[in-house]
């Protein structure tokens, strides 16, 4: 029996992004924008605050384009301060390239694994999706969702106990299968 398994953000991923007040290093998103018109072109920045000094950043999501250019729908959500926006904007790698950062996501994210039911069984399969694009060891999921070590669950590994059809010690943030013999 298939178990399904889903990685689900809880927050706003942190920015890694140097201050240039207090030398710290990482900044958080809260959903706000500024927009700013000069008569045919728009410019358009998500603001982020730093963790430290609380300063705020600006990283560039519309820069000198033509007004008529940008979609109305993506226009209304940049002045509504939408948070999903926000979002879909972090996890997508235009913002993060054009701005040169790199995005934090420990303790921002959960594991549901439907309960504790999978785990007296002695092959266990398990179907795992991500809610957002979360990069993940799949190690590091398998040893939370089991409740092991990740030791443990290396050692499953070298045994042949814990077979999966990708590198299950490399980032991931699409779906994958795996299947655990007790």
């Amino acid at each position: 029996m298939l178990t399904d398994w889903v990685v689900i953000p809880t927050r706003l991923p942190l920015v890694l992004h140097r201050c240039h007040a207090c030398a710290s290093d990482r900044f958080r998103a809260n959903g706000k924008f500024r927009v700013n018109a000069n008569h045919k072109l728009i410019d358009a920045w998500l603001l982020v605050l730093c963790t430290v000094c609380g300063d705020t950043a600006k990283l560039t999501v519309l820069e000198r384009s033509h007004v008529r250019s940008v979609r109305p729908e993506l226009l209304d959500r940049l002045h509504a301060n939408d948070p999903g926006l926000a979002a879909e904007l972090l996890q997508g790698p235009v913002l993060r390239r054009r701005n040169r950062i790199a995005l934090d996501w420990d303790g921002a994210w959960r594991l549901d694994t439907g309960g504790t039911g999978h785990l007296s069984r002695e092959v266990i399969d398990v179907s795992v999706r991500f809610a957002a694009r979360i990069p993940v060891r799949p190690v590091r999921l398998i040893a939370e969702g089991c409740g092991l070590s990740r030791a443990a669950v290396e050692k499953l590994i070298t045994e042949g106990k814990l077979v999966s059809a990708v590198r299950l010690n490399a980032r991931l943030s699409s779906a994958f299968t795996f299947t655990l013999k007790r």
